[in-house]
């Protein structure tokens, strides 16, 4: 017999769901299990990796070469080396971002020949070419440009005009060099991530904020950067990521408190060569890895109101409008 419902109409039957099959994952996961067990078998297994040598003491008395003094100088310094990169990168790249959408075309065409060129330049050039660049100059410094010209010109053959100089092997060499190096290039690809950012707000919110009597830099400070900091946060944390590893790059400067240069010191002094690259693989893991944690809270603190309950809150508000025509106060359905 047929159930009703009290309006007289009849109730519909249940619905009898059938779960879907999915043999290929499973096949897959099996797959990826086997392929797993034999990776974690060779990394036990194989007396090639020397995990002895690596971890713990491979000697009397001494520590594993990933714990040795001299390796966690290198470890310091690279942490350094990626610290003031990435500042050096991100206040320029401001910058050259907002000399790129400035209507003054000298600007956006300067901003635009620096980006390209740091952008098309490899930075293990860049690396090499800092660390020659002494080849130029026998000094830097500041004061009057031209002054040999201009002594020549007055006659005064010996006329010094700098107010300070220091030697350019000096300057120019060195984790200088490297900071220098991957700093200026990083600057070209954050001007284009914040200028990306930039360009992802809505231009009514300046024009409003500008009617309103907020200066230029007023309304860049405080309406359209915080709010491309959820476009601008994701991609500079990448950025980050890749700047910690590419500081192996300036052990070819070479910068000799890097920790890629100081394992590679190790590795010409025992002729041991798998275990240390692992190690340095380990190390590189470790700081990717805290930094990709510290990525996540970030990318969470500055996505607040944009994620799935406020797309889930937007599209009821939609759905709202086409059925009634009108969104209640508190943005839930009447």
């Amino acid at each position: 017999m047929t159930e009703q419902t009290p309006s007289g109409r009849a109730r519909p039957e249940a619905i009898k769901a059938v779960p879907v099959r999915h043999p290929g994952r499973w096949a897959t996961l099996a797959v990826l299990a086997v392929l797993t067990a034999m990776f974690v078998h060779l990394l036990v297994t194989n007396k090639a990796f020397k995990w002895s040598f690596i971890l713990s003491s491979y000697a009397p008395g001494k520590r594993g070469v990933m714990f040795t003094d001299p390796v966690l100088q290198g470890l310091r310094g690279t942490i350094l080396l990626t610290i003031t990169a990435m500042l050096i990168g991100i206040v320029l790249g401001v910058v050259v971002a907002i000399m790129r959408l400035s209507p003054n075309r000298v600007l956006s065409t300067v901003a635009w020949i620096y980006t390209w060129f740091f952008r098309a330049a490899p930075r293990l050039v860049l690396a090499i070419l800092f660390g020659n660049l002494n080849i130029l100059w026998s000094r830097i410094g500041f004061g009057l440009p031209f002054d040999s010209q201009i002594g020549k010109l007055f006659g005064i053959h010996d006329l010094n005009a700098q107010f300070y100089s220091i030697r350019a092997v000096d300057l120019l060499a060195g984790f200088t060099a490297g900071m220098l190096a991957l700093g200026l290039s990083e600057a070209a690809y954050m001007a284009e991530i914040i200028r990306a950012g930039i360009q992802s707000i809505d231009p009514g919110q300046a024009e409003a904020a500008v009617a309103l009597g907020m200066s230029r830099g007023q309304v860049l400070r405080r309406i359209v950067l915080p709010q491309a900091m959820r476009v601008i946060v994701p991609p500079t944390g990448n950025e980050v990521i890749a700047m910690v590893k590419d500081t192996s790059l300036v052990a070819y400067v070479p910068v000799t408190g890097e920790l890629f240069f100081q394992l590679t010191a190790v590795e010409s002094r025992t002729f041991v060569v798998l275990p240390v690259l692992v190690a340095a693989l380990l190390w590189y893991l470790i700081l990717c890895s805290i930094l990709m944690i510290g990525q996540f809270f970030v990318e969470r603190h500055f996505g607040r109101g944009y994620g799935t309950t406020g797309q889930a809150r937007q599209r009821l508000r939609d759905i709202q409008v086409e059925q009634t025509g009108r969104v209640s106060v508190e943005g839930e359905a009447t």
